[in-house]
């Protein structure tokens, strides 16, 4: 039976349109599907409960994603240059977004953080030229550098009061943004 797909499994596999992963795998490995540009659709178990860096950087045909509820954290790079990506439903478990988990995703337009994420990292929405809407959820105490810089379409904020730092760049080039509005906890 299999447990876990290994890192660079399919790598680089840029004919492979889709797959489905069964069940009884609980862990896809670093950069699993890096680079596969043809890959529209993916079905993930429910067992699943981690998902490597990189995993699905650069899959720039993969349009909609559904994560197990059993994923903790977002890891860095894991969804870099998903050009085509328009939506991802992101399970309540999680509670960090690592850093650049979804940079270059331009097609995004919107995104419900959900509540228990404590940290956005490091360039984690950086270049989502589409993202008109997001939800920052009262449980985020830290939004990185360059977090949501050259997200051009996003048109207004809301920080909520437990943020008590806002990384450096982390609006820059935001030319659509018309309205922010500060919680009470930024120091």
């Amino acid at each position: 039976t299999v447990t876990s797909i290994g890192c660079s499994a399919f790598e680089d596999c840029f004919h492979l349109a889709s797959i489905r992963i069964p069940d009884g795998v609980t862990s896809i490995g670093t950069g699993a599907f890096r680079g596969c540009s043809g890959l529209t659709s993916i079905t993930i178990p429910d067992g699943v409960t981690s998902i490597g860096e990189w995993a699905f950087n650069g899959c720039s045909g993969l349009t909609s994603i559904d994560l197990p509820n059993g994923i903790t954290s977002i890891e860095s790079h894991t969804f870099y240059n998903c050009s085509s990506l328009t939506s991802i439903d992101l399970p309540n478990g999680i509670t960090s977004i690592g850093e650049s988990a979804f940079v270059g995703c331009s097609s995004l337009t919107s995104i419900d953080i959900p509540d228990g994420v404590t940290l956005i990292g490091t360039a984690a929405f950086s270049c989502c030229s589409g993202l008109t809407s997001i939800t920052i959820p009262d449980s985020v105490t830290s939004i990185g550098n360059g977090a949501f810089e050259y997200c051009k379409s996003l048109t207004s904020i809301d920080i909520p009061n437990r943020v008590t730092s806002i990384g450096e760049r982390a609006f820059i080039s935001c030319s659509g943004l018309t309205s922010v509005n500060l919680g009470s906890g930024v120091t």
